[in-house]
């Protein structure tokens, strides 16, 4: 399992939006988006404002994982974490 931090988010925003990205390479995609889980993230990734909980990791999850967070007007704030996975598991 895996834990990945939002830094980004402010408590004292009011009605923040979230946004996680998944970047690995050139690809980059966008697996929290509107307040849903995309899959295949869906079955195996909690959500929470802070942080986001991987039931279980694999290689496959090895890559940038950012978090955007707009707030009302045109605040906006953005942390980036690097997961590395090791092993089979």
């Amino acid at each position: 399992a895996a834990d990945i931090p939002c830094s980004a988010y402010r408590s004292g925003w009011s009605h923040p939006r979230i946004e996680w990205k998944f970047q690995k390479g050139s690809s980059l995609v966008l697996f929290y988006y509107g307040g849903e889980l995309t899959e295949p993230y869906k079955n195996r990734v909690q959500f929470s404002p802070t942080t986001i909980h991987f039931n279980t990791v694999t290689r496959e999850d090895t890559g940038k994982y950012i978090c955007e967070v707009v707030g009302d007007g045109s605040q906006i704030a953005k942390s980036e974490v690097n997961l590395i996975v090791q092993g089979a598991a």
